[in-house]
């Protein structure tokens, strides 16, 4: 099995000038980071935002396993506890980057966390809940884990372009490329209304559409197939508010 070659990790102490993609208040948090291999140095480095991201990770987590929880028992309040985490996992999402900017504390830790979290919470968590409504043939399946990547891949463009596009006098980017992640929150709002109404299973709107003898999909999986080109489009341009 071929293996990814493994960069190099400079020693803590030839750390002493920063590297020129990294700003100097970039540089200092990574020295923090690497300066001393105490077992919690990693939490000593956290700043507020960073553990306001880290709940957002969480109710993505939560939502995923509330939705095991509702293949075992069949009982909807975790299904609705599912759908609740995600947009719970969205107000954290704004919140931690309103702290970041009030505390002055922005950090390279912080905008990895941001990426990994937002991954569970609006790729993983949605793809799970539509799985758990009905949409369980191959071929939803198939869609379902293109949207996922079309979400980590649209997180990685982010983090490898946001030093380059325009930014306002506040620091932040002036527009997205392609459609945010979190935007998946409204498709969890369309299936909370089918809950809510029993619209779900075999009773899924737009029903079954078969390709061929034994690949079949739901209408409704569309939705995420949609949802995951507007993620990677590169000319959707969508202001930041």
């Amino acid at each position: 099995m071929s293996q990814r070659p493994k960069a190099s990790r400079q020693g803590t102490s030839e750390l002493e000038a920063p590297p020129a993609t990294l700003s100097k208040k970039q540089f200092q948090q990574v020295r923090n980071l690497t300066k001393d291999d105490g077992h919690f140095n990693l939490v000593r480095n956290f700043a507020l935002a960073d553990v306001i991201t880290l709940c957002n990770g969480a109710c993505g987590a939560l939502s995923i396993f509330s939705n095991l929880r509702y293949l075992i028992t069949h009982d909807e309040y975790y299904l609705w506890l599912a759908m609740w985490c995600i947009p719970l996992g969205f107000t954290f999402d704004v919140f931690d980057g309103r702290v970041a900017r009030w505390r002055e504390t922005s950090s390279i830790l912080g905008q990895e966390l941001d990426s990994l979290a937002d991954a569970i919470s609006f790729g993983v968590a949605p793809a799970v809940l539509a799985f758990v409504v009905g949409m369980q043939s191959f071929l939803d399946t198939v869609v379902l884990t293109c949207f996922v990547c079309c979400g980590i891949a649209r997180l990685a463009r982010y983090n490898a372009t946001v030093a380059i596009l325009p930014h306002d006098n506040k620091g932040k980017v002036d527009y997205f490329e392609g459609t945010p992640i979190p935007t998946s929150i409204v498709i969890v709002g369309v299936i909370a209304y089918l809950v809510h109404h029993g619209q779900i299973g075999h009773q899924l709107p737009g029903g079954v559409i078969e390709i061929v003898p034994g690949y079949s999909f739901h209408a409704l999986v569309a939705l995420f197939g949609i949802s995951g080109t507007l993620m990677v489009s590169k000319s959707l341009r969508i202001p930041k508010l």
